[in-house]
């Protein structure tokens, strides 16, 4: 076997890999400063996370912002998922002369620029739905309206991928359309359903802009918010270390979405092969 040589291309992508992590490290590493200096690197620490009263353990403010962030990319996820599943099922399976403009019409979050999208959600809310509370709410309906058109994308490309096969072996062997769409459409649908779990999780806890445009005070602070807040004053390494908390969660929730995903695959494998088995 012909050994690959270490070509420009690996080069290139090393390079980008460095410059792209580089800042992170750096932030990551002065979160553990034991002084206040957040441009230089001082001896290791773990004041900012729970020793000093401002401190991400200890400081309500940033106990909140964590808190929300979590919050509302937990329930971004139970409510965006289910519902760009259940939209995507029917885009693809949508035939007339308006499927197209519905399909279309799926994408305009993803190409509209995210301040354009923040002011028409602030204006909505506090010009047509007035009966909405507020803040927290208000959040959420924004988070999951820009995620939803991502779970759509993702569910769609995979119907597309694994075809409508399975399903009609199912109904040839006696299930009924739910039975089919439960036992045999769904279990197909883990990796994208996983894959859209993760996205969605990933850009509600990174989303600034609509968060901040639906915020209501500090009570209603996430992350990005805080952090922009802070950094904007003389802040304090705890800002660091209250995103590197949050970096930790992210790459934990990759983790374990990728650990289920490889368990999930193996068994959709198996299901697959014992359907086409049966029904041929």
């Amino acid at each position: 076997m012909k050994r690959r040589r270490f070509g420009p291309l690996a080069i290139v992508t090393w390079l980008y890999i460095v410059w792209s992590l580089a800042p992170v490290l750096i932030a990551v590493r002065i979160s553990f400063n034991s002084g206040k200096s957040r441009s230089t690197f001082q001896s290791p620490s773990f004041r900012w996370y729970w020793e000093d009263p401002a401190s991400v353990w200890r400081d309500d403010a940033l106990q909140t912002a964590l808190a929300n962030t979590l919050k509302l990319a937990i329930l971004t996820m139970l409510i965006a998922v289910p519902l760009g599943i259940a939209m995507a099922i029917g885009l693809q399976r949508w035939r007339g002369r308006t499927s197209r403009a519905a399909n279309n019409l799926m994408l305009l979050p993803l190409v509209t620029p995210e301040i354009v999208l923040g002011v028409a959600l602030f204006l909505v809310f506090t010009e047509v739905y007035t009966s909405v509370p507020r803040g927290f709410t208000t959040q959420l309906l924004g988070h999951v309206t820009f995620t939803v058109s991502f779970v759509v994308i993702i569910v769609r490309g995979r119907l597309i991928s694994i075809g409508d096969h399975f399903e009609e072996a199912a109904r040839d062997l006696g299930a009924t359309r739910v039975q089919a769409m439960r036992l045999v459409l769904l279990p197909q649908l883990g990796p994208a359903i996983f894959a859209s779990l993760i996205v969605v999780f990933a850009s509600s806890v990174d989303d600034f802009v609509i968060s901040q445009f639906l915020s209501t005070g500090a009570s209603s602070e996430t992350v990005p918010i805080k952090i922009y807040a802070s950094a904007r004053a003389a802040a304090t390494p705890a800002v660091n270390a209250l995103a590197t908390v949050m970096l930790v969660i992210t790459l934990l929730a990759v983790l374990a979405t990728g650990i289920a995903l490889r368990a999930l695959k193996g068994r959709s494998g198996a299901g697959a092969t014992d359907l086409t088995s049966m029904s041929i």
